[in-house]
């Protein structure tokens, strides 16, 4: 028993002090969409313990139609952001804003183009000249590079307001998607679309990019690295194990999300190599190179996107990555 006066405030201030040392490192992260399958991984870290694990005390702010998670990240509301595609973290280079990408999560971006069976729309040179709905993001992406490679013109673009209703009325329709969940829809509809994934055309940008503020990676690389493997962990967890975790708190965040599509959303990112293709097999999961950076660079640079001499390597760092985690 400590009975002097003494002794017991200098117990309460070692406590106090000991309790401090261990505090988790609190981080608000942002992503792109709504709480899905794309998303499993950061949801698996957070529900098996993996962030908890690391020292960090992880909340997970899930995106949407109205959330800007790039502004918010820009201004200092979150810690984390995950970009959607390589553009983001350029067109904040290109803008000054002083953040970096650390991480890819996605070797291959899920983007897609999506058409009828049977019209003669099963291949990215068919659809030169036609009409194809898109939104006006993707106009500004990865349409830059169907002009670039397969000759899409500007007239072709069709408003896309992120319904099927006009797919399903026109057979000659062609639309915009993810690989992981448009295509699941209207296949319950009893309709086989043909599906045309973008990155296995040649189409290059990153996906689910790991972005945070360029401070953050001079004053605490340690804390970067800790988030990175253990976001790394917890996608090997939700592709390779039970991510049953996973998606309790992705339906949790999103009500609307159903077990049908969180199983669709896993299968097609295995099936498609979307996690672990590329740069993953041989470095892990979330490898990033420069060559990659440079080429889709050039490319956008090309297309008049980005100046020619902006320093595009400020866009993204390769110091956590790359280190053979989760394959």
């Amino acid at each position: 028993m400590i009975s002097s006066p003494l002794l017991r405030a200098a117990a309460f201030i070692a406590a106090f002090v000991c309790g401090s040392a261990l505090a988790a490192d609190k981080l608000t992260v942002g992503t792109d969409w709504r709480a899905q399958a794309e998303h499993g991984g950061y949801y698996q870290a957070l529900a098996t313990g993996l962030y908890a694990k690391a020292g960090l005390d992880v909340t997970i702010r899930q995106g949407g139609p109205q959330v800007n998670h790039s502004q918010l990240l820009a201004a200092g509301k979150l810690d984390v952001s995950i970009a959607p595609n390589s553009f983001i973290p350029l067109n904040f280079v290109e803008q000054k804003v002083p953040v970096v990408a650390v991480a890819s999560i996605f070797q291959k971006d899920p983007a897609v183009l999506i058409a009828h069976a049977g019209q003669g729309n099963d291949s990215l040179a068919a659809l030169k000249g036609k009409k194809i709905m898109i939104s006006p993001d993707t106009r500004i992406g990865f349409w830059r590079f169907l002009k670039s490679k397969f000759g899409f013109t500007d007239d072709q673009i069709a408003p896309y307001t992120f319904n099927l209703a006009p797919f399903f009325a026109d057979k000659t329709a062609v639309q915009q998607g993810y690989a992981t969940s448009e295509p699941f829809q209207i296949e319950r509809s009893g309709i086989k679309p043909v599906v045309m994934l973008l990155s296995d055309a040649g189409y290059a940008s990153y996906g689910s990019l790991i972005v945070v503020p360029r401070k953050m990676v001079a004053d605490n690389p340690a804390l970067v690295q800790r988030f990175v493997e253990a976001t790394i962990a917890g996608w090997d967890s939700y592709l390779n194990g039970d991510p049953a975790p996973a998606n309790a708190l992705i339906k949790k965040d999103n009500p609307d999300m159903s077990d049908e599509l969180l199983t669709y959303g896993r299968a097609k990112m295995k099936d498609y190599g979307i996690v672990i293709s590329g740069d993953a097999v041989s470095g892990g999961i979330g490898n990033m190179n420069d060559a990659r950076w440079k080429a889709f660079f050039d490319l956008m640079a090309a297309d008049g996107l980005y100046p020619k001499d902006m320093d595009y390597k400020q866009a993204y760092t390769l110091q956590f990555v790359g280190k053979g985690k989760g394959r």
